[in-house]
């Protein structure tokens, strides 16, 4: 089954099929992450180093849609259709389509829910509020090109789906959600587990049906 293409396919080419703009692309990515570890590692609380991943949801996220990008590097002058596509693969750029939609969406959804504290036109404002809420919808974008160059099977859906449940217990049941200027409720809670099941129905929409027989390497 052919997924849903909203970025018309020259695009896709241009900014996946070129080096240049595929190279500015991870630059981006990389940068991004960075910027997004230190802002967690200042306000992150006693977290064991191998929940980091849980915890830092965003950065995981760009890391996440970074190496599915990288995956592109062996095609580079190749069509995109002929990007390498394989079941390791398709779990890879399922999760990222998953983390990157889910935090996009949810960030949105965080900052809105009190945007007293968040919205305004001030300097303080111009990061605090429009700088997040523009680079994370902008993670929205990064997956669906990345849906463009992979595919899904219902294994790689579940999957995703539980551990973006797993997230979502990890920062409510145990306390440990991204920063945020207020202590998030039951309307934040109930937001987080839609956009998790959302995220992965998105996924299902937009990849395509990944067959054994007809696997590209």
């Amino acid at each position: 089954m052919a997924g849903v293409r909203l970025i018309p396919d020259r695009y896709v080419e241009y900014y996946l099929g070129n080096a240049p703009s595929l190279v500015w692309l991870l630059v981006v990515n990389a940068t991004a992450f960075l910027v997004g570890v230190r802002y967690y590692v200042e306000t992150m609380p006693a977290v064991s180093t191998f929940l980091w991943p849980l915890y830092g949801d965003s950065p995981t996220a760009l890391a996440l849609g970074t190496l599915s990008l990288a995956t592109l590097l062996p095609n580079l002058g190749r069509d995109i259709d002929d990007a390498p596509l394989n079941r390791p693969l398709v779990y890879l750029h399922t999760l990222s389509f998953v983390w990157l939609v889910k935090f996009g969406l949810w960030t949105f959804v965080a900052l809105n829910l009190r945007p007293d504290l968040y919205f305004g036109f001030g300097l303080s404002s111009l990061w605090s509020y429009w700088g997040i809420l523009l680079t994370h919808l902008g993670f929205v974008v990064e997956a669906v090109l990345i849906a463009r160059i992979g595919a899904t099977t219902r294994g790689a859906l579940a999957f995703a789906l539980a551990l973006a449940f797993a997230n979502d217990a990890f920062d409510y049941l145990f306390g440990y959600h991204p920063p945020l200027r207020y202590e998030p409720g039951a309307g934040l809670v109930v937001a987080s587990v839609a956009i998790s099941v959302v995220s992965v129905a998105l996924a299902a929409r937009f990849f395509d049906r990944f067959h054994e027989p007809t696997v590209r390497k």
